[in-house]
């Protein structure tokens, strides 16, 4: 029978209704439970005899228990109902990288070889203070000279031969080149150009390069034979005639059509010259051959690279090549460093540096984007003028404290500033510098006095205290502000330089200051940003979005900023 299948009872609950003439006697519940061992009911006095209490007046109007159930679960069951989303988004967050880790990782390694790298070169200061007679403080006037070949067939060595025909031909050639005007190969005070190394040849050997954001052609001295070279850090690049690079190179008829140079048919090899303003110069042939990279996970690659073999320095240039072997192009040209590596797909067009503002820090420097900030950076257009690769963006306003400088000139052109690692000072124009001066006399008046018998820099003074660090000093300077994008302040964006940017202490124990007049210097309305405003800033130069852009650091070491794979389009 069904009923035998039925599940046994286990207990019983009896209601009792007050009747509906006197509802004040209440209700009545009582409830029993059944066992196995008693089939007689036993009851739960505890629940027995439930009443509503009598009421002589009117009783308050109750309170709805579906409003207080409702209050309960709003505290009580939201924040439990989060705290639950939470966990289990937390044990998916787990439960997702335990189970596709190892898978992510496998794709990742899979695609190494195709996608671009990011490389970080350490970054090295030079020591020692000179006077200024001693650093080329006048911006130089670059000019590349492309002659036709020096070399005849057959010759053993790659430079020019002590004939006739290197003075006709350097007439020649200087009758067809063109020029560009490129900021100065300075010195960073205390000495010179931050430097890094880089290993180059088969063997690879170890070479110091001043690094350079608003140079071209990375150049190396070498005994091709050598003419005239500087000591040096190392020994002389040697290279092999199946190292030299022919006229018909695509990267040697670049520098040509910018330059407007006439075609050489019966050139072997592909001369330059470097010009400056000081009658320094750097003569060379462009080569060929390989580079060693550090990835930034430790392990190197190789790449072939074109770059100037200089056979023959002449001039003050010969001064900068003391602890060094030669320059590191780093600017927006094809021929640089940075584009070769991103023709080649094995970087992106990226290149960073960071320089320390510690005293006889050094910093470090990148090319690739992996070191890239994704947020709290300040971006700035980057100026695309044909006439120069440099590292340019257009200024607003440039303000010392709450003062503003003139930038010059009434033509509404465009006011430019340059990003220049390979320049020691930064250069303002005329009229800001003038007033830039005025503007920091004043500290005559509040226990700085000028000290004209220093011969460091133009404006130096010394104080009735010790100076011994332009914290000591400070506080009798304002902050530089140079202002992008906008007029309006609020919306702008802005380049701050506090004065530890723009002061140097000499030798003398005086207090310099660090910027310069520069109506000489590029097209004289030009601000030139050298590495004493660059310091503690993390600058980078993002040639694929064509933007500049930096933040404050301490330069310590770079940190990778990739995207969690789950972000990623």
């Amino acid at each position: 029978m069904e009923s035998d299948h039925l599940p046994p009872i286990k207990g019983v609950v009896i209601i009792s209704l007050p009747p509906p003439d006197n509802p004040s006697l209440g209700k009545t519940i009582t409830a029993f439970t059944l066992t196995d061992d008693d089939h007689y009911p036993h009851s739960y006095q505890s629940h027995q005899d439930y009443q509503l209490p009598v009421q002589s007046s009117p009783p308050p109007p109750p309170q709805n228990p579906q409003i207080q159930l409702s209050s309960s679960k709003f505290f009580l069951g939201i924040p439990r109902k989060l705290l639950g989303i939470v966990c289990i988004s937390l044990f998916a967050l787990m439960l997702y990288r335990s189970v596709f880790s190892s898978t992510l990782q496998e794709l990742e390694a899979s695609d190494d070889d195709q996608k671009p790298k990011s490389f970080i070169f350490p970054l090295y200061h030079k020591f020692g203070i000179r006077e200024i007679s001693q650093i080329d403080l006048p911006h130089k006037l670059v000019r590349f000279v492309y002659k036709e070949s020096l070399v005849t067939p057959g010759d053993d060595a790659i430079g020019p031969q002590k004939n006739s025909k290197l003075a006709s031909l350097t007439t020649a050639a200087a009758a067809v080149d063109s020029s560009s005007i490129l900021p100065v190969r300075g010195n960073v005070f205390p000495d010179g150009l931050y430097f890094t190394y880089m290993l180059v040849g088969s063997p690879p050997r170890p070479y110091y390069l001043d690094i350079d954001t608003a140079s071209d052609l990375t150049w190396i001295q070498c005994d091709a034979p050598c003419s005239s070279c500087a000591k040096g850090a190392n020994a002389l690049y040697k290279p092999r005639k199946d190292n030299i690079v022919t006229p018909r190179d695509s990267l040697c008829m670049e520098l040509k059509r910018n330059q407007n140079a006439r075609h050489c048919e019966t050139c072997q090899q592909c001369d330059y010259e470097i010009e400056y303003a000081d009658h320094s110069s750097s003569m060379g042939v462009l080569a060929r051959d390989e580079l060693r990279l550090t990835v930034a996970n430790g392990s190197s690659t190789e790449s072939k690279f074109i770059f100037g073999c200089a056979y023959d320095q002449q001039g003050l240039l010969l001064n900068t090549l003391a602890k060094t072997d030669g320059i590191l192009g780093l600017s927006k040209a094809k021929v640089s460093l940075p584009s070769q590596l991103a023709s080649q797909g094995i970087i992106n067009n990226v290149v960073g540096h960071c320089l320390t503002n510690n005293v006889g820090g050094g910093g470090y420097m990148f090319l690739g984007d992996d070191f890239v900030p994704r947020w709290g950076m300040a971006w700035v257009p980057m100026l695309n003028r044909p006439s120069t690769d440099s590292y340019q963006t257009e200024i607003m306003k440039l303000n010392y404290g709450s003062s503003q400088l003139s930038l010059g000139g009434q033509d509404r052109r465009v006011r430019g500033v340059v990003f220049d690692s390979g320049s020691s000072y930064t250069y303002f124009p005329k009229e800001a510098y003038s007033e830039l001066v005025s503007s920091v006399q004043e500290v005559s008046g509040k226990g700085l006095i000028r000290d004209t018998s220093d011969p460091t820099l133009p404006f130096c003074w010394r104080a009735e205290f010790p100076i011994r660090s332009v914290a000591d000093v400070k506080q009798f300077f304002k902050t530089l502000t140079l202002q992008f994008g906008s007029k309006w302040w609020i919306i702008s964006t802005k380049f701050r330089i506090p004065p530890e940017g723009y002061l140097i202490i000499s030798n003398k124990g005086n207090v310099c200051l660090g910027i310069l007049d520069g109506s000489m210097v590029h097209d004289g309305s030009t601000i030139i940003l050298g590495d004493i405003s660059l310091r503690g800033q993390l600058v980078i130069y993002d040639n694929e979005n064509k933007k500049i852009g930096w933040m404050p650091s301490n330069c310590v070491k770079p940190t990778t900023f990739q995207s969690l794979p789950f972000f990623e389009g």
